[in-house]
């Protein structure tokens, strides 16, 4: 894949996430800061800082990304949560707009 179809996800201790943009798109809010018009530093350099949410949780949330994109294609599987990692995935799904 091309850089361009490529996005990065920073969590807040720095762990980069580097994932297909069309799994990104899966969030309206990632979404919004990748296409919006203007010269935003997210849709200039492909990278998204999520100073807020932790490293579990983002790549929880990335894991997710993938899964929305093979459900929405029609290949049903479970997507498990571990129960610790419920509360904070909710702020981060209502965050994100997933």
């Amino acid at each position: 894949m091309t850089k361009e179809e490529m996005v990065t996800l920073i969590s807040a201790e720095g762990f980069e996430f580097v994932i297909d943009k069309k799994a990104a798109m899966v969030s309206q809010t990632i979404r919004n800061m990748l296409t919006s018009p203007g010269s935003f530093a997210e849709s200039r350099e492909g990278k998204v800082t999520f100073p807020e949410i932790s490293t579990t949780i983002l790549e929880k949330i990335c894991q997710y990304f993938y899964w929305s994109l093979q459900y929405a294609s029609g290949k049903e599987t479970e997507f498990h949560i571990e129960p610790e990692l419920t509360l904070e995935l909710m702020m981060a799904a209502n965050y994100l707009h997933t």
